[in-house]
């Protein structure tokens, strides 16, 4: 026999692919992600019960007055004031979710679809601004609207993103016009 068949004949099948640890490999990795799934949810569940103090959300009034401005757009969170990580998910807050904001002399209704709406009445206002992140969601500089007020004994940031991102400057404006005023009539009284 030539050196050529000899070489031929002594070359084995491939390997079988071993199914057994190829399942078991992704069983392990398919638990591995629920596990950080569960996780995960476990520390939202904790955060809500850490701000379990946080008290009702106003509701808006039977008379709002008529409309200053409106805005269409999405809601990012509520984060504690002055601290844009620190997310708030108590009472529905944490929730992402589309919006319709209205800014009325009353104060400013926000209304979510699928999630809870609320209301923050003109006294509670404190300031609004243009800023570039609150916790889950970075823009450039100036991308997001946000709106600090009182709620309880906190100071709440919640930030707003509109579907026209050139109304941004007008509804700071505005707010902290509507704070001003509000600010001298109190001290007025």
């Amino acid at each position: 026999m030539t050196p050529v068949l000899l070489l031929a004949a002594e070359k084995e099948s491939a390997q079988v692919t071993d199914w057994a640890a190829r399942i078991g490999w992704v069983v392990g990795l398919g638990l591995f992600v629920a596990l950080v799934y569960w996780l995960m949810r476990e520390g939202w569940k904790w955060r809500g019960t850490l701000q379990g103090d946080l008290p009702e959300l106003p509701t808006t009034p039977a008379d709002p007055g008529p409309e200053k401005l409106s805005l269409s757009g999405r809601y990012h969170g509520s984060t504690t004031a002055g601290q844009w990580l620190d997310r708030i998910v108590a009472q529905g807050l944490g929730t992402r979710s589309r919006a319709e904001l209205t800014l009325t002399d009353a104060g400013l209704d926000v209304i979510r679809p699928g999630a809870s709406d609320f209301f923050v009445p003109a006294a509670q206002l404190r300031e609004a601004r243009l800023d570039k992140g609150i916790a889950g969601k970075v823009l450039t500089e100036g991308g997001l609207l946000i709106v600090t007020w009182e709620h309880g004994d906190r100071l709440i940031d919640s930030g707003f993103r509109s579907d026209h991102a050139a109304e941004h400057t007008e509804w700071v404006e505005v707010i902290n016009s509507m704070i001003e005023t509000n600010t001298r009539e109190g001290v007025e009284r």
